[in-house]
């Protein structure tokens, strides 16, 4: 197998550690294809280049991660993980971990852990690393790393319930959701809707967004039944998608450019969480983004006009 071949057959399993560890697919292929131009100029070949390759993109999006730190602590509202629509990386052995780790839900945790302990908990918990190689992707003793993990569990287990619910359940709910959405029929969004239900946005500053989440399944029903149905009659559409492994939605203009993703989080037969990402940067790995300022001043108009 040529070096070429090698690299393009692991790819799909760094890009989705690189994304796991930063959240952002723009800077996930970044890692991945700096992490080829080191192999590439590399004058020896490593005796497991699949451990080579993770440690040396491991590497990277810790360093990544480290200088985004701060811009993240900054951020304007909610900071949600850019949307993925599907992992590139399949394993049946670990597919109950890797759709849990992809989910928005888990990677909003992740932002809870060092950069180090989140390389671990990833490496670790979801791609079943051994912590020979782990110590060596981080620059740490098995010791160390083995106490890196401890604390990553001990976060991630104190943040939130697992949102488990069988695929075809999600997605049955997310039509009804989404045809209720459509409709503006508040009393059927709030039949799907959990008591203590949270609609939350990230616009980043640079997009229309709430100024606080929305909680109660009252309030959010209330709030998207009025909203949608004049979207929809300034030409909005909406097409379902899965979306980071859960039910979700991807919304566009009339000129069909992107200009926002909903995703859902189920838990108990109800939505628990409805997380939109509007924020332009996070959209533009999906295809031409639309103008959402313009959108929103449109739809203002129309509600003023009534027509």
């Amino acid at each position: 197998m040529s070096v070429v071949e090698e690299f393009e057959e692991l790819r799909p399993l760094l890009f989705s550690i690189a994304y796991r560890i930063l959240g952002s697919v723009s800077e996930a292929e970044d890692a991945v294809q700096e992490t080829w131009l080191r192999f590439d100029g590399s004058a020896t070949r490593p005796t497991s280049t699949k451990a080579y390759l993770s440690a040396v993109v491991t590497r990277i999006s810790i360093d990544v991660l480290r200088s985004a730190r701060v811009r993240r602590e900054e951020y304007p509202g909610p900071w949600f993980p850019e949307p993925l629509l599907s992992d590139p990386y399949q394993d049946p052995a670990r597919s109950v971990e890797l759709a849990d780790s992809v989910s928005m839900a888990a990677l909003v945790l992740l932002e809870r852990l060092s950069p180090l302990e989140r390389a671990v908990f990833v490496l670790r918990e979801v791609f079943a690393f051994g912590f020979d190689d782990i110590a060596t992707a981080v620059g740490r003793s098995e010791a160390a790393c083995r106490q890196l993990l401890v604390r990553a569990r001990r976060h991630m287990q104190d943040g939130r319930p697992r949102f488990a619910a069988d695929r075809e359940d999600r997605e049955e709910l997310a039509t009804r959701f989404f045809d209720a959405l459509k409709d503006g029929d508040v009393d059927g969004l709030q039949s799907l809707l959990a008591a203590d239900v949270q609609l939350v946005g990230d616009g980043g500053g640079k997009a229309p967004q709430l100024a606080r989440a929305v909680t109660g399944a009252e309030n959010v029903a209330r709030l998207l039944g009025a909203v949608f149905p004049w979207l929809i009659r300034i030409d909005v559409t909406f097409e379902p998608h899965e979306i980071n492994g859960r039910p979700g939605a991807i919304f566009r203009d009339r000129e069909g450019r992107i200009l926002q993703t909903m995703v859902l989080d189920v838990l108990d037969g109800r939505i628990q969480t409805v997380r939109a990402v509007l924020n332009p940067d996070k959209l533009g790995h999906l295809g031409p983004v639309g103008d959402a300022w313009a959108v929103d001043r449109e739809l203002k108009r129309a509600r003023r006009q009534g027509n």
